[in-house]
Formats: structure tokens, sequence, C-alpha cells
């Protein structure tokens, strides 16, 4: 757990999510000496109380995603940008993956059209014909 925190100190003294960084099992198992397999299991169905909420600890862990500059995101700050572009698009006139996709990259984010729709399914959101409203 002392790993996990000094990896992402930043999210633990803010509570902010977009403030997690990229992190895998590997990572947590590369600093405390441990296999990998051995954190999987340590770190599955384990939670932590923090002053932001209480958490499962694979809440912690997510891929990196490369930016256009060449700097690593998690994965989530992806996630919550999509989340924030769906909720503030027109009803009548919601937009499709591909202009999701084109948003995102406008922003730095070079994800594909297949990973928009992926994130988006992660967050529950419809197919923008789903999410039309008259």
């Amino acid at each position: 757990m002392q790993a996990i925190l000094d990896f992402q100190r930043e999210f633990f003294l803010t509570g902010d999510e977009a403030t997690l960084r990229p992190m895998i099992l590997k990572d947590i198992a590369q600093l405390t000496l441990l296999d990998v397999s051995t954190v999987s299991r340590v770190a599955n169905s384990k939670y932590v109380q923090t002053e932001y909420g209480t958490h499962i600890l694979k809440f912690f862990f997510s891929e990196a995603l490369q930016l256009e500059s060449g700097e690593e995101v998690s994965t989530r700050e992806v996630k919550i940008i999509l989340n924030e572009i769906i909720t503030a698009e027109e009803k009548r006139k919601p937009y499709s993956d591909e202009e999701l996709t084109n948003m995102l990259k406008d922003k730095g984010y070079n994800v594909a059209r297949r990973t928009v729709a992926k994130y988006r399914e992660q967050l529950n959101v419809p197919v923008a014909r789903l999410r039309k409203e008259l």
C-alpha cells in the first residue's frame, strides 16, 4: 500500500482522479521487489479508505496513453474528458464516435475510433443514435 501511496501521491493529496498517474502491476512489483502475481493477489478484492472515499485497490491501476507531445497520461484522464464532451454535447445532435475521436485528437489525445467506442461503453454511454433527444 505504501508503494501505491507513493506512486499516486498527488491523488491522495487532492482527490482529483485526473491526477492519477498511469500505473500497472509491474510498476508496484518493481518498487516492492515482489512478483507481479503477488501484487495482483494482494491488490485483488482489497479496499483503502481515503479522505475522498473508499476505493478498491484496482482503482489506482490504469494503462498509459501517449499524447502527441510524448507525455504519458492515464486512460482514466481520457475517459473523464470523453465523458465531459458527451455531457456537454447538444442532445438533438449527439456526436458520433468518429466526431468524438476528432475532438480528442484536437485536444492532443491520439486515440482510435475503436478505443473511443470502448471507453464510451465502459462509461455506460450509449451510441449517438440512442443518446439523441427530440
